[in-house]
């Protein structure tokens, strides 16, 4: 069985869904090498404007596979450091994607499950997805996922959420932050569908740039270094290819070429 299905259309947006309903898509060792593979050759195709992440099954992602993590427990601390290094630089690759990105969460996702929906740019759920940060059930902790889940729902959900190792709906998943939509089952992928139209109408450089400057200016102090960089970033965005043909279209009143 394949692992991870990857499509990509016409228009540049690849869908990659995870393909273990049988394990309710829990990720092992192979899949986060499969994962860490694609998502670093789509950063690189520049064809490539939109990346999906969805799962076959009734759950989106159970998170690590217990055979996986019970196999580790017999390595070494070097072994056990270096498997998961490769577990961290995949959610780190998802997250920094230059490319915006889309969960489409149908059901569960539980542990690491939830640091793939946090990693994502834009998550959307339906009624049936249920969420829990598991690990402490296990002796384990959420260590890889915790930069991403905090950043998604802030250190005072997630100090709950973590040692408790509850179970949260949907509902609750989109009050605290993890989710932007809950909508009925039906209705997922045209709601994707939906935000996929809307970023393909926007320049693919600037949605890069756009991204990375939240990561620049997160939980930095608003001084004259933060000022100076953002000022040199518009200037520049100003001068581009992009910057003078987006202009250029909107008082020419025509699509600008990137317009899918």
């Amino acid at each position: 069985m394949t692992l991870l299905l990857e499509a990509v259309d016409a228009r540049g947006v690849a869908t990659l869904t995870l393909n273990r309903p049988d394990r309710h898509n829990a990720f092992d060792d192979a899949l986060i090498a499969e994962l860490n593979a694609t998502l670093a050759r789509l950063a690189a195709d520049p064809k490539v404007r939109v990346v999906v992440l969805a799962s076959t099954g009734g759950s989106f992602s159970a998170g690590a596979d217990l055979g996986w993590m019970k196999r580790m427990a017999t390595q070494s601390q070097a072994e056990n450091e270096a498997d998961a290094g490769l577990m961290a630089a995949m959610l780190h690759a998802l997250d920094r994607l230059p490319k915006p990105t889309i969960a489409l969460v149908q059901g569960s996702a539980y542990g690491g499950g939830v640091g793939l929906v946090a990693c994502c740019d834009i998550a959307i759920g339906t009624p049936a997805a249920r969420f829990c940060l598991s690990e402490v059930k296990l002796g384990l902790t959420p260590a890889t996922i915790s930069p991403y889940v905090v950043a998604a729902i802030g250190p005072r959900q997630a100090r709950r959420l973590f040692i408790t190792a509850e179970v949260f709906s949907a509902e609750t998943a989109q009050d605290i932050g993890l989710l932007h939509q809950v909508v009925p089952e039906a209705e997922l992928a045209a709601t994707g569908e939906a935000v996929v139209a809307s970023l393909l109408r926007n320049a693919p450089g600037a949605v890069a740039a756009a991204k990375e400057l939240v990561f620049l200016a997160e939980g930095r102090p608003v001084d004259a270094s933060l000022s100076a960089e953002t000022s040199r970033r518009i200037a520049e965005r100003r001068a581009s290819e992009e910057g003078r043909e987006g202009i250029g279209a909107f008082l020419e009143k025509r699509k600008a070429s990137w317009v899918v």
